[in-house]
């Protein structure tokens, strides 16, 4: 191959990385299915999850799910924008982005605290990284076990503090999504058990 062929070839081939990257898995509720559609040159999913278990005690399954629920596992989630007078778009109701949905403040204080710093929220990697710190700072203030879906998931949604108020406990809407959540680490769990390495 000709060095001309070759510099046309290395742009596509870094477009498609970044369309893949971009597009999120097809099976997302199936954690096999998930790990199998990232498992390539851009980066592997599984060995991420599983790295940020080892790091901070917080199962794959929790974490995985914490994606499920918060992004859907799209790289670039926003909340959907507000409307002005029903039809102008206007701004987003919060600062919540990437796979993860962390907020800004929150971002900034887990790459301060974690010392990475070029972590970005469109970064599988960095998400699942930002979770297992997120859920482990919970389980330590809050007294919640690593493996508490439910519970890590509304101190997730909620935040310390209002988790700490209990501020939950009236929001039948959030409650749902914390048992739709472990529902789902269930069932990540179990499917987990049959995946090809």
């Amino acid at each position: 191959m000709s060095a001309y062929s070759f510099s046309r070839i290395v742009p596509v081939l870094a477009l498609l990385a970044l369309a893949s990257c971009a597009t999120p898995p097809s099976q997302i509720n199936n954690v096999c299915a998930v790990f199998d559609q990232r498992d390539g040159f851009v980066g592997n999913w599984r060995t991420a999850a599983e790295q940020t278990e080892r790091k901070y005690g917080v199962p794959v399954p929790v974490l995985m799910a914490t994606v499920r629920k918060e992004s859907g596992f799209k790289g670039n989630a926003q909340p959907p924008r507000a409307t002005l007078l029903g039809f102008i778009p206007w701004k987003r109701p919060s600062s919540a982005y990437g796979y993860s949905q962390a907020l800004d403040g929150t971002w900034a204080q887990y790459r301060a605290e974690s010392g990475n710093f070029a972590a970005r929220r469109s970064s599988f990697a960095d998400a699942i990284d930002f979770i297992g710190w997120y859920h482990a700072k919970s389980a330590d203030s809050l007294g919640i076990d690593r493996t508490d879906t439910y519970n890590l998931y509304l101190a997730y949604y909620s935040g310390w503090t209002a988790y700490k108020r209990g501020d939950w406990r009236s929001n039948t809407g959030i409650q749902r999504y914390a048992r739709e959540t472990d529902e789902m680490a269930r069932n990540y769990a179990a499917q987990l058990q049959t995946c090809t390495q």
